[in-house]
C-alpha cells in the first residue's frame, strides 16, 4: 500500500469514528435486521431438509455441544444450496453426516492432573514409631 491509500483509509476509519450518534444506532438496527433475516433462512433451510427426528437430534446436539451443531447446520446449509441433499434427511443420515463434522472437528482431550502431595493430606502422626 501507498502512503496515499493509508492516508484514505485512515480518513475513512476517521470518519466512521467520528460519525454521528444516530448513525451509529441505524447501522446497529440494520445489522440487528439482516442477522434475524439470516437466522429466518437458515431455519427454514434446516426445516425443508430435515425430518422431524433429525430436528429433534439437532435441537439436543445444540444443548450438549452448541460449537458442534452449529458447524453441522452449516455444513448441512452448503450442502443444501450445492443440490446434495434429495428429499429430507432422516436420522441414519443425520448421524453420518455428524460423524464426518466430529471428524473435522479439533479433538481436545480433557486432562486430569492428579496432585501427589501426600504429606500435607496424611492424618497420622509420624511420632507413632515405637508402637
Amino acid at each position: 500500500m501507498s502512503d496515499g491509500d493509508l492516508d484514505a483509509l485512515r480518513a475513512q476509519r476517521m470518519a466512521e469514528l467520528s460519525g454521528g450518534g444516530g448513525n451509529n444506532a441505524e447501522k446497529q438496527q440494520a445489522q440487528q435486521e439482516q442477522m434475524r433475516a439470516q437466522e429466518e433462512m437458515k431455519h427454514s433451510i434446516l426445516s425443508q431438509v430435515l425430518d422431524q427426528q433429525a430436528r429433534a437430534r439437532l435441537n439436543t446436539l445444540k444443548v450438549s455441544k452448541p460449537d458442534k451443531a452449529q458447524m453441522f447446520e452449516n455444513m448441512v446449509i452448503r450442502m443444501a444450496q450445492m443440490g446434495q441433499v434429495r428429499g429430507k434427511l432422516d436420522d441414519a443420515q443425520f448421524v453420518s453426516i455428524l460423524e464426518s463434522v466430529n471428524a473435522q472437528m479439533p479433538q481436545s482431550k480433557p486432562t486430569v492432573k492428579y496432585d501427589r502431595r501426600r504429606a500435607a493430606i496424611d492424618s497420622d502422626d509420624d511420632e507413632d514409631y515405637g508402637c
